[in-house]
């Protein structure tokens, strides 16, 4: 009996740990995409037929990437009618993530239609969908090739000094978040969706951007995580490396945002704030990113 419980819960953390594997692929590629008010638009206005269309082909692209490599980790036994399987799951997380954000943002509220609320969420899945089949094609855990390779990133790490370690933290995490925030800081929408978002959302917004960099960095499974929990530095635990990286994206998003002229120095702070917090979700994602390649 003790062996079937372990079994079973072997089982139930695997799922879980592919599950945010899948999720945290759907946001580091799907998150631009949310913030893009043309597509919003689309859906809104997109009748039936198309929103079938789109489901159809999402269901046909996934499937094919999922016959290679996909979100879960391969088994020894897999099969290949488990790809149809993954197909529907992996699109189920799609669907799911980008309901959660555009809700975040308050793109979905109670005066949504239905027919504007499903549009939404099918068009902004897309992206997130396909992050989520190319998880591990493009971010998956490579710190197992080789025994050497393992020993060799321990010694490294062993003789890094701490101050180098963390100034290369700082330094990925800064040049990730700029890269996305750089291209979502002159749009008009982060306005837009700084208006919209009241102090309990924005509290909301700042669980949301740490959770989600917490996940990418440290239980997805991507790029070396492993060695990303034995990372020496300042900051060398996981919950206060992602305090300290998100601050540094929401500084990065702050400088953006005064870059594109979208805030000035005569703004009052509460206005800083709105912007900085809305730039800061994609801004964090793209923090965390950034420190996978490191």
């Amino acid at each position: 009996m003790g062996v079937v419980k372990k079994r079973q819960k072997n089982v139930w953390k695997t799922e879980i740990n592919d599950i945010i594997r899948g999720a945290c692929g759907g946001f580091l590629f799907g998150i631009p995409l949310l913030y893009t008010m043309e597509v919003w638009w689309i859906g809104t206005q997109a009748k039936p037929q198309l929103m079938m269309m789109a489901i159809a082909l999402m269901f046909i692209v996934v499937l094919l990437l999922n016959q290679t490599e996909g979100f879960r980790k391969r088994r020894h036994n897999w099969r290949s009618y488990q790809a149809v399987i993954d197909t529907v799951e992996a699109m189920a997380i799609g669907l799911a993530c980008s309901a959660f954000v555009l809700l975040l943002l308050r793109e979905l509220t109670p005066e949504t239609s239905v027919k504007g609320i499903v549009g939404k969420i099918i068009f902004e899945s897309v992206p997130f969908t396909f992050g989520v089949a190319l998880a591990n094609q493009f971010l998956g855990n490579i710190s197992n090739s080789n025994g050497e390779e393992q020993t060799t990133h321990q010694e490294s790490n062993s003789t890094k000094d701490e101050l180098h370690a963390t100034f290369a933290d700082v330094g990925a995490t800064l040049i990730g978040a700029t890269v996305i925030a750089f291209s979502i800081a002159p749009t008009d929408e982060v306005p837009m969706l700084a208006a919209a978002a009241s102090p309990p959302w924005q509290l909301a917004m700042i669980a949301t951007s740490l959770l989600i960099s917490y996940g990418i960095v440290f239980q997805a499974g991507f790029s070396n995580q492993q060695r990303r929990m034995q990372q020496q530095g300042i900051f060398q635990r996981p919950s206060s490396e992602t305090i300290m990286s998100y601050l540094v994206s929401l500084l990065a998003a702050a400088f953006m945002l005064w870059f594109f002229q979208k805030l000035t120095f005569s703004d009052p702070w509460t206005m800083w704030l709105d912007h900085t917090l809305v730039l800061g979700l994609p801004a964090t994602i793209g923090g965390a990113a950034g420190r996978l390649a490191i």
